[in-house]
């Protein structure tokens, strides 16, 4: 799915999801960097990032894929 990836006014990452009309924080990066590794938003998706470089400039819109869990 399109993600754009953006720093809101308040510095925050934010991961806005077009196709549902969704924003929300991530609240948590499994890898530093955030590219190549899952992140997990504010209502609790989880999404695999693309590799990118370390200084990709924001906002960017990737291909992310939606990690399924148990409650989905």
């Amino acid at each position: 799915m399109k993600v754009m990836i953006r720093k809101n006014s308040m510095g925050t990452l934010t991961a806005y999801v077009p196709k549902k009309d969704l924003e929300e924080p991530i609240v948590w990066m499994a890898r530093p960097q955030m590219w190549g590794g899952l992140v997990t938003l504010a209502n609790g998706w989880q999404l695999e990032l693309p590799e990118m470089a370390a200084g990709t400039m924001l906002p960017i819109t990737v291909h992310a894929r939606r990690v399924k869990d148990e409650v989905d």
